[in-house]
């Protein structure tokens, strides 16, 4: 087998596929194989831009799938450190596998920090609010 790395690929069905990639070369014919592969699609609102996510075959209980080249259209390597991360996130939590009763129900909701601006809850402002109207008195 040969060296992994992160690609997307388009297949000849329109389908778009990120995926750890190899590529086996078996008595000259290669093989494409993917593990984990996922769907991501970017949905604009007017709140910005987020990325959907699901499995590419969801009900599937392998993480290993083979391809043949004659049914990629065009792939290309990513190097993108974000989109890695959020599909490493995504294989990590274990939200890719419907065999797993543990695996999560993603909110799809992101927690806000600092760096987004995030100071403190509704809860602590008001506590901290009336703490110093209280002592000003």
């Amino acid at each position: 087998m040969g060296e992994e790395f992160y690609a997307v690929l388009k297949l000849i069905s329109g389908e778009e596929i990120l995926s750890l990639v190899s590529i086996d070369e078996n008595d000259g014919d290669p093989l494409i194989i993917l593990q984990n592969p996922v769907t991501m699609k970017l949905i604009h609102s007017t709140e910005g831009i987020s990325i959907k996510i699901k499995s590419w075959m969801e009900i599937a209980s392998d993480d290993f799938f083979i391809v043949r080249p004659d049914k990629i259209i065009t792939m290309t390597e990513t190097k993108d450190k974000k989109i890695i991360g959020i599909y490493n996130d995504f294989i990590n939590d274990g939200l890719f596998d419907p065999y797993n009763s543990s695996s999560k129900e993603s909110s799809g909701k992101t927690k806000p920090s600092k760096s987004m601006g995030y100071l403190t809850s509704v809860e602590e402002a008001r506590n901290n609010l009336e703490n110093i109207f209280n002592n000003s008195i």
